[in-house]
């Protein structure tokens, strides 16, 4: 692979399998797009049904190379070194989740970055610190057992990615995987490459062994996604994304038994109680709803009013709506673009679909004038709906792009039932300064992940994933243990 920080119009990117970057072996490629103008920036090598099997056989030899000798310590001192390697060259980086995903530079460089470099951190020290469990047993001849467990790696990991946060949410399957022993193979989405393909670097950098990181590049069915989910050799998978690409994927991992762990898609609701901070309220909210243009799968689609403030709250979110500058080369640019041309039209299908059945469009629902180079970018406007029924369309399909639909309520009852009205269950968020009724409501959500007065406040040792069509598992500090390791219980007769 080309460096990052080379011209981008001439990079290549490749597949990376047992140490080495290669080209596919079918000699197939396709091209890498900046959807922030619409024009390919470089060629991506795709990975045929030999190459991913070549992949998954590297990383099943590395179990029982030197990797799976190592000690816990050496594991864990290893991987630190990866987390520092990526922030010593997070410039690299940032210019390559930049041209992949075409967010704001600024945007980029708070969140998708730091994050990549503290997923591997934070799960070395989990499992620096990781607890077993003993117990003393009673035995029927009056003696006793003792019974304790030891974990152990799954094995192979197929790690599936989507492509709204590329690096951040590649390290966050891959730290876990890695510091609890195991070897991945690596299937980034075909929008966004660069990243995985560029930590391998950082992995020969730091000495990893061979075959414990492998990237291979291309799409779903009949390429590489399916070569990889459908390999034997492959112990596990995780995947995040869409929920039909899940149930695809649950479909093959059933052939071997093989265990999943899931983040699939969802259809937020926020709760805006009377007696909210209206200021707290609209900024969290404005994120929630607009932050990597509505690409974010914990981002609220469904925004629930109590009536008394219904009125001023839809004039404060209009406002904030309309403050966003689109595009990416400006320091005031807000929203980038959608990831391509394919799910631009899909978020403009739904703008017109909300007109159709009634909504009345507050502010937004076409596409702004950007002129240069960003012209060519797939950009959409901020937009938001009233007078849109909870049956309605843009109510209940996730949309994955900056709007939301604003409905007033009158009671607690009332909203709590229209929140939990969905196939979907992964987070929400409830706004009110009466403390009783916040933690009541969120109790009452069925979803994985509740906030109240904020919106995506992550602590990275808590459980993190949703249930319904939401997910399957729970990941995050001690529960990624949960799926990254196997736990073996020893009975000693004493």
């Amino acid at each position: 692979m080309t460096s990052a920080s080379s011209s981008p119009v001439t990079e290549t990117i490749l597949n990376f399998i047992d140490g080495s970057y290669r080209k596919g072996s079918e000699g197939k490629s396709f091209p890498n797009v900046n959807p922030a103008t619409g024009t390919a920036i470089g060629v991506v090598h795709e990975a045929s049904q030999a190459d991913v099997a070549d992949a998954v056989a590297a990383a099943k030899a590395a179990l029982t190379g030197p990797w799976g000798k190592m000690t816990t310590a050496e594991r864990v001192k290893l991987i630190a070194a990866v987390a520092t390697e990526i922030e010593r060259r997070a410039d690299d980086f940032l210019a390559a989740e930049v041209a992949d995903t075409g967010k704001p530079r600024h945007v980029a460089s708070h969140i998708d970055i730091p994050r990549g470099a503290a997923n591997f951190r934070m799960f070395a020290d989990v499992v620096s610190t990781m607890p077993g469990e003993s117990f003393n047993t009673s035995t029927p001849d009056g003696g006793q057992a003792l019974n304790y467990t030891v974990r152990k790696p799954k094995g192979v990991v197929a790690v599936v990615c989507p492509w709204n946060f590329p690096l951040l949410l590649m390290t966050w399957k891959v730290g876990p995987a890695l510091a609890c022993g195991n070897t991945v193979v690596v299937k980034p989405s075909e929008e966004t490459p660069r990243t995985a393909a560029l930590l391998g670097e950082v992995m020969n950098a730091v000495g990893m062994p061979k075959g414990v990181y492998n990237v291979v590049h291309g799409f779903g069915p009949g390429s590489a996604g399916e070569f990889l989910t459908s390999n034997p050799d492959v112990d596990a998978i995780t995947f995040t994304g869409e929920t039909g690409t899940g149930q695809a994927i649950m479909q093959k991992a059933a052939i071997g038994v093989r265990d999943i762990s899931f983040e699939l898609g969802g259809k937020n609701p926020a709760i805006v109680f009377a007696d909210a901070d209206l200021d707290k309220a609209v900024e969290g909210l404005s994120r929630s709803v607009f932050l990597n243009t509505g690409q974010v799968c914990l981002g609220t689609e469904r925004v629930y009013v109590e009536r008394p403030i219904f009125d001023a709250f839809v004039a404060r979110m209009a406002a904030a709506a309309q403050g966003f500058k689109p595009g990416v080369t400006s320091d005031r640019a807000y929203l980038g673009p959608l990831i391509s041309a394919e799910h631009r039209e899909k978020v403009l299908g739904y703008y017109r679909r909300a007109v159709e059945d009634g909504a009345t469009v507050v502010t937004g629902g076409g596409v702004p004038e950007i002129s240069g180079a960003e012209a060519g970018g797939f950009f959409v406007e901020p937009t938001l709906w009233i007078d849109v029924a909870h049956g309605d369309t843009v109510m209940r399909e996730e949309i994955f792009g900056p709007c939301c639909g604003i409905v007033p309520f009158d009671s607690e009852d009332e909203v709590i039932a229209l929140a939990n009205d969905t196939v979907y269950g992964l987070c929400a968020s409830i706004w009110t300064e009466n403390m009783s009724r916040g933690h009541r409501v969120a109790a009452a959500m069925d979803v994985g992940v509740c906030w109240v007065n904020s919106w995506f406040l992550r602590d990275l040792r808590t459980a993190f994933g949703g249930s319904g069509h939401s997910g399957i598992g729970r990941e995050g500090g001690v529960h990624s243990l949960e799926f990254y390791t196997e736990i073996t219980n020893i009975c000693v007769k004493l």
